[in-house]
């Protein structure tokens, strides 16, 4: 929850409550992947498997570890582990003004769709969120 509570910006409420969290780990097929500096958590992941397709729920880096590839190593670790899992495509949603959106492509991923207002700000406003996808079939 350190990681959590730095990493997302209140004003456009992705972050997620230690009761969302502990609901969605204990269903099945649902890992998180932990990045650290020695006993310093700087990161992690969330994503789940259904079926032969995974989802990116969460990925976060906390702002004193940005720029350090640490994003990017949670993604491919994420993807390397929906592989091993089964799945053969990985889904994701981002905030379509989010700074991250530019790693998603950059590794691949490729708009699918988009879901009008379904982010609500700290302050009522509504940004959109962009899906991607991504075949794991060439990693």
């Amino acid at each position: 929850m350190i990681v959590m509570n730095e990493a997302f910006d209140p004003a456009f409420g992705e972050a997620w409550t230690r009761a969302q969290c502990a609901g969605i780990m204990s269903l099945p097929g649902v890992w998180l992947t932990l990045a650290s500096e020695g006993e310093t958590p700087a990161g992690f992941s969330l994503a789940r498997i259904v079926a032969d397709e995974a989802e990116l729920l969460l990925i976060g880096v906390r702002p004193g570890w940005r720029r350090r590839g640490i994003g990017r190593a949670l993604l491919h670790a994420t993807e390397i582990e929906a592989i091993a899992r089964g799945a053969g495509k990985l889904h994701l949603e981002v905030r379509a003004e989010n700074p991250a959106a530019a790693l998603y492509v950059s590794a691949g991923f490729t708009p699918a769709g988009r879901r009008i207002g379904y982010y609500v700000g700290k302050d009522g406003q509504l940004f959109d969120a962009v899906t991607l996808s991504k075949s794991l079939d060439a990693i």
